[in-house]
């Protein structure tokens, strides 16, 4: 059983939504550190002027896991981002189809972005159809860190393989301890696949929000998906 392993992220980009349509069970991590500047409460859309970032405020960000994180409501950010999207992507062949479900999130207050990002996460996964399970790391017991803990997190799910980022041993994973857990290292390869995209001006921007691909491709969403990555073994097998 593939495990992938991410933080949240708020209108996920397509390598993330890949990564979980690669993996059996895919584990939200979402009480380690909150990154600030990362793309935990951001990401881009394309509009007729080019790629937008759309950035979600969060209150008291510094030294707060994910789960913590509370947003700035007082800011009006969920009508601002609500219009910006149907402003973009109204004349997309697919945005009526997959609208209603997305605007939603935007209609109701949020206290806590990791709730957020939840809720948006799993209507992308059930409009992508994607059989993944989704489970989330403030409900799995563990006791070790780093690596440990990613190995922990993997065997409480059932896994045996861990899905990594391509950057990840070079940044903090320790592939030796994995073997000990009796989990196989296996990595995501990924290049940004080109779509119909519309608005048309600013031609193509690769690794925009999924919402980008949803409205432009609609049912093909999956297959563009799976088509532009896979997993392989890292070099020495």
């Amino acid at each position: 059983m593939l495990v992938g392993i991410h933080q949240p992220h708020y209108l996920p980009w397509l390598r993330y939504l890949e990564k979980i349509a690669r993996s059996d069970v895919f584990i939200v991590l979402d009480d380690v550190q909150y990154e600030k500047n990362g793309y935990q409460n951001r990401n881009r859309i394309k509009t007729p002027q080019g790629a937008l970032m759309l950035t979600a405020p969060v209150l008291r960000p510094t030294q707060v896991p994910i789960n913590e994180i509370t947003l700035d409501e007082r800011s009006g950010w969920r009508e601002k981002h609500r219009r910006a999207i149907e402003m973009s992507y109204r004349k997309a062949p697919h945005f009526s189809r997959y609208w209603p479900e997305i605007e939603a999130a935007y209609l109701r207050e949020w206290s806590h972005l990791a709730a957020l990002n939840r809720q948006m996460l799993e209507t992308y996964v059930r409009l992508l159809e994607l059989p993944t399970r989704l489970a989330y790391s403030t409900e799995i017991p563990t006791s070790g860190s780093a690596t440990v803990r990613l190995a922990e997190l993997v065997r409480a799910v059932g896994g045996d393989r861990y899905l990594s980022g391509a950057f990840a041993v070079q940044a903090y994973l320790e592939p030796a301890v994995l073997r000990e857990w009796g989990v196989r290292l296996q990595f995501q390869e990924w290049e940004a696949p080109v779509y119909t995209q519309v608005p048309a001006g600013a031609g193509f921007i690769p690794d925009l929000s999924i919402l980008d691909l949803l409205f432009n491709e609609g049912p093909r969403s999956r297959e563009i998906l799976l088509g532009a990555g896979r997993v392989v073994d890292p070099p020495d097998g």
